[in-house]
Parts: structure tokens; C-alpha cells; sequence
């Protein structure tokens, strides 16, 4: 395959300065029959990648009718079901073998790029940079991170009371953060309640650190300043209620505590209540007071605070305007994360929290789905690598040669700079206030939050990846062979249609949003590669799939595929 780095790192690097304006495109409404354009560009929204065979659906079932039947789509077999065979395979060559980071990764990928359920794997992805867990920490083991993936899964349509139940109970949240086996205080020897997760469930995962109006501006007093949410006094008080529970335990002790002697499934299984650990002094936080008991009751306490956590005014448009942030559109309008947050606070039949209305809401909003909102010089939103090798693995029907999706880690910044569930800090690989500095979207008071991982290691990394993975695949099996790998069938027969192929490229990887300019670049640069007239069937073939993987090669280098619009 012909390297082209130098010229499309240049472009790559340029987004920086361009932020996400000026591309071209199309777009319709929510209840128009869509093209076939229309139907890719919410597919990039709503997957991990159009196909021919999703781009069909969507354009017989309409958008309501397609995210309709995703809900209802019945997920693939877990990963920790995934993670468990996968240990049963290694035990079979190393009875000593152990399960590490890499067989999480393996599963992920194979759900990302297979799955019927896609949505359900785009919000799984939306929910896990939200309520993060990450494999950095040790601490946090291989099956417990597929436990917890598969939760955020099967809650990504539930209601977000049970979301926030069961990612609190979690007993990798319960290490990751830090509250599994949280002690009460003691007053002789000075120990407090760890206030680790009390902080960050209410400022990264429920109610953020201002007030928020419905739209999603800040309050501010009388002298214009932002009004806090909470205080030190709000942490200490919810901490407080944020102990006594330890790891699953059929026989719950004081060992069992802090992970002794919990069984083979504590690291799965919501964590249970300790009476003995947990505080029954009386607890302030957010205007709610439990008053002091003389009885230890940290099953109804912890009730009472996710309650008054989920009630907050805050969380519709907190949470409603991150998800628009990771599926569509980094800058949404004051109206769009209103119209989000007010279905939140009530999706028609009295019922907050409800989070596939919401989804609904997000994806089927004027600004979802119209060409007015979609040209605008503030939308769109850089599209985030593990998504695009996503793209790469659906468009062209990239399959594993040994079944198991061999992908390793994908995190170090020469690769993608990402990997599922594996940020480097509770505040993800980036933060959905991120404003790239120097930049006109900073200049212009706007955020591009996927633009925190990007510099000029990573901008290489993802090109000299992306080629790589073009060519040859990615992922190496036991022989050193690349183990997942796509072979162009649909798009060999358009080899010799120079400008039939970039179309190809233009419909499933850019929704259509390549411009003339850029076409024409494609066109005449695949072009330049001869195909023989006569020589041997090999030598003309190799000719027409360095034409391929040339124009699919430059399209996911280009900006309007980068930029997500």
C-alpha cells in the first residue's frame, strides 16, 4: 500500500487549528424516509459503523423504527460469559493460566464490531466514559471490568434510579473508587469515611459541580458567579453514608469485609451491606438529614441518598447533554439539552429517569437529525479511534481468522490513545468541558471534549495504526499472523470504478460529507495506481486492492471523516 503519512498527517494535525467547522453535507428530518446518506450519518451516530445491511434497515424502518427495535434487540452472550470461556481455553495449555486486561479487550471488540445490539454497544461505550471504571488500577480485575460492562449494557435502556444503583454497587466501582469496605468513623482514633466516591458520584456522575438550568446553563448569584451544587460539608455527610459494604459473601463477615474468603463471584456480584462497619451518626448532605440511629441501616441510608441524588434538578441536563456530547454533537444547543433533560424529568407518562426515551430524545431531535443544524460551523463532534477501527471492522466485513477477535490494548498513544474501559483517571480519556487551546474552538467559547487525546504522537499513532490495519489487520494470533482482517469483497468489485469506489468510501465511513476538493484528491491519487492490462490474475488483483485500501486508507484520514457530522 502506497504511504501517504507525511501529506494526511498534516491534515490530521490541522483539525486541531479547524476544530469541527466547514465540512459539507446533507441531513433530513426525523420523520422523512431517509436516503441512504441520511440513514449512514445516523448510523454513525447510533453504531459502531454503517453497512450495507444497517444502512437497508434504517431506510425500511425509519429512525424511530430502527432505534425501536435496537432496544429491544436481545444483547450478545456477556463478557464475562466471554472473559470465563476464555479462561477455560488458556487453563486447557496452563492449568496456572489467569485471566489479564488483553481478554476484556478481546470480547469488547468482538461485541463493538459484531453485535446486533449496536446501539446498546455505542451507549454501553457513552456510559462507561461517564461512570468510569478503569483497568489502569490493578486493582480493578479482568471478570469484574466484564461484569461491569455488561451492567451498563443491560441498564443502558432501563431507568437511570437503577443505572446509578447498580454502578454504585458495583464491586469494582466499590475498589476503583474506593468505598468497598469503607469504615465508620471513630472519634478515638481520628479515622473518617473515605470520601473518594461521594465526591465524584455527584460531580462526575449525577449533578456536576454548578446549578444547572434545564438547558443547561449555569446559575449564578446576584454578582454573576456560579452557584456549587455542594459544599465540603455535602462530601463528608453523603460519605458517611457510603460505608459499611463490603464484597458478596454467602457467609458475610468481618473478613469477608474487605475481600477475604468472598467466593469465586464477589468480584461480580453488587456488593452487600455490613452493619457493624457502617456509621449511625446523623448525615447531612444536599438538604437531606437521616438522623442518628441507634440501629445501623445502610441498605435504607444508601436508598435515601441515590433518591435524593436522582431527584436533583441537575442531573437531566448533566447527564442528557454528555450523551448528546458522545453520540452526536460536542456543542448542543441551550434548546437540544433542554428538550433532552425535560424528557429525563418526564418521558410523557410521569416517568423520570427513563433512559430510552431519552436516547430517543437525543437521536430523533431537530438537531439530531436536520441538514440546517448539521451545516451549522459549531457542530459535530471528533470521532473517538476505538470507534473508528469500529468503522473500519463493520464497513469492510473485517472477520477474525481464530475466532477470539485478538485485539490487545489499544491505549499507548502511538496506537489509538484508547482503549474500553481503561482512562487514565476517573475523568476519562477526556472531559466533556475540554476546550482545545490556541484553537478557533476555543477562541469561539465551544468544547471538543475527544480533542483532549489528540497531539502529535497520537495524531501519528492513529495513522501509522490505521495503515497497518488497512493493509494487513490488526490484532496478532499465536502463529504472529494479523488475526482480525478485511478482505474488500464489495469494494474489489468497484476497483476499477475510480469514482464509484470513493463514493463507496464517501457513503459508509464520511455519511456523504466529502467534499468536491476532497474527492477529487482521492480519485486522482488512487488513479495513479495502474492496473496492469495484462500479467498474471495476481499482479492485477494486487494492483486493484492497493486501490481499496488506498481510498479507504485517505477517507479515514481525511477530516470530514475525522470530524463526525
Amino acid at each position: 500500500m502506497p504511504r501517504m503519512r507525511t501529506r494526511w498527517l498534516g491534515v490530521l494535525a490541522g483539525l486541531v487549528l479547524a476544530g469541527c467547522s466547514g465540512a459539507r453535507g446533507t441531513g433530513g428530518s426525523s420523520d422523512a424516509p431517509p436516503n441512504p446518506t441520511e440513514a449512514a450519518r445516523f448510523l454513525s451516530q447510533t453504531t459502531y459503523g454503517a453497512t450495507d445491511a444497517t444502512i437497508s434497515q434504517v431506510r425500511s424502518a425509519g429512525y424511530a423504527g430502527w432505534i425501536d427495535q435496537q432496544i429491544i434487540t436481545a444483547a450478545p452472550p456477556s463478557h464475562v460469559r466471554d472473559v470465563d470461556a476464555r479462561l477455560v481455553q488458556l487453563k486447557a495449555a496452563n492449568p496456572t493460566a489467569t485471566l489479564n486486561p488483553q481478554d476484556f479487550y478481546y470480547s469488547y471488540w468482538e461485541q463493538a464490531i459484531t453485535g446486533p445490539d449496536q446501539l446498546r454497544q455505542r451507549m454501553k461505550l457513552a456510559l462507561s466514559e461517564i461512570f468510569v471504571v478503569s483497568l489502569n488500577d490493578t486493582n480493578v480485575e479482568p471478570r469484574g471490568a466484564a461484569s461491569y460492562y455488561d451492567m451498563l449494557g443491560a441498564n443502558a435502556f432501563g431507568n437511570f434510579r437503577t443505572l446509578l444503583e447498580q454502578v454504585s454497587l458495583h464491586p469494582m466501582m466499590g475498589v476503583y473508587l474506593t468505598w468497598l469496605a469503607n469504615y465508620k468513623e471513630d472519634a478515638a482514633t481520628g479515622r473518617s469515611p473515605d470520601e473518594n466516591y461521594a465526591r465524584e458520584v455527584m460531580q462526575l456522575m449525577t449533578i456536576g459541580l454548578y446549578q444547572l438550568n434545564q438547558d443547561g446553563s449555569v446559575r449564578t448569584d446576584a454578582s454573576g458567579r456560579p452557584l456549587a451544587t455542594y459544599q465540603a460539608a455535602d462530601i463528608s455527610g453523603l460519605a458517611k453514608v457510603l460505608t459499611g459494604y463490603g464484597y458478596y459473601s454467602t457467609n458475610p463477615t468481618a473478613g469477608t469485609f474487605g475481600g477475604g474468603r468472598g467466593g469465586t463471584d464477589a468480584t461480580i456480584r453488587s456488593m452487600i451491606p455490613y452493619p457493624t462497619f457502617h456509621s449511625t451518626s446523623a448525615k447531612n448532605f444536599l438538604g437531606t438529614t437521616i438522623p442518628a440511629s441507634a440501629t445501623s441501616d445502610p441498605a435504607g441510608d444508601l436508598r435515601i441518598a441515590l433518591d435524593t441524588l436522582f431527584n436533583h434538578p441537575n442531573v437531566g441536563p448533566f447527564i442528557g447533554r454528555q450523551l448528546i456530547q458522545r453520540l452526536v454533537t460536542s456543542n448542543p444547543s441551550p434548546g437540544y439539552v433542554s428538550r433532552v433533560a425535560g424528557v429525563f424529568n418526564n418521558n410523557g407518562k410521569g416517568v423520570r429517569g427513563d433512559m430510552a426515551a431519552v436516547v430517543r430524545a437525543i437521536l430523533l431531535d431537530s438537531e439530531a437529525r436536520g441538514a440546517a443544524a448539521a451545516n451549522g460551523i459549531n457542530y459535530g463532534k471528533l470521532r473517538e479511534p476505538v470507534v473508528r477501527v469500529g468503522n473500519w471492522a463493520r464497513a469492510f466485513g473485517a472477520t477474525s481468522n481464530s475466532g477470539d477477535w485478538l485485539i490487545p490494548s489499544t491505549s499507548a498513544n502511538t496506537s489509538l490513545s484508547q482503549s474500553a474501559l481503561t482512562a487514565p483517571s476517573v475523568f476519562n480519556f477526556f472531559r466533556p468541558g475540554y476546550s482545545p487551546p490556541n484553537t478557533r474552538v476555543g477562541n469561539a467559547a465551544q468544547v471538543a471534549p475527544e480533542f483532549q487525546l489528540v497531539d502529535e504522537v497520537t495524531v501519528a499513532g492513529y495513522l501509522n495504526t490505521l495503515q497497518t490495519t488497512v493493509d494487513a489487520g490488526i490484532g496478532v494470533n499465536v502463529a504472529g499472523a494479523r488475526d482480525v482482517r478485511a478482505t474488500y469483497a464489495a469494494e474489489m468489485e468497484l476497483a476499477r470504478d475510480t469514482g464509484g469506489l470513493v463514493d463507496r468510501m464517501n457513503l459508509l465511513l464520511a455519511n456523504g460529507r466529502m467534499s468536491p476538493a476532497s474527492r477529487g484528491r482521492i480519485v486522482e491519487a488512487v488513479n495513479a495506481i495502474s492496473v496492469p492490462t495484462t500479467g498474471t490474475p495476481a499482479t492485477i488483483n494486487a494492483a486493484l486492492v492497493n486501490r481499496v485500501k488506498l481510498a479507504a486508507y485517505m477517507t479515514m484520514a481525511s477530516s470530514e471523516y475525522l470530524v463526525q457530522r
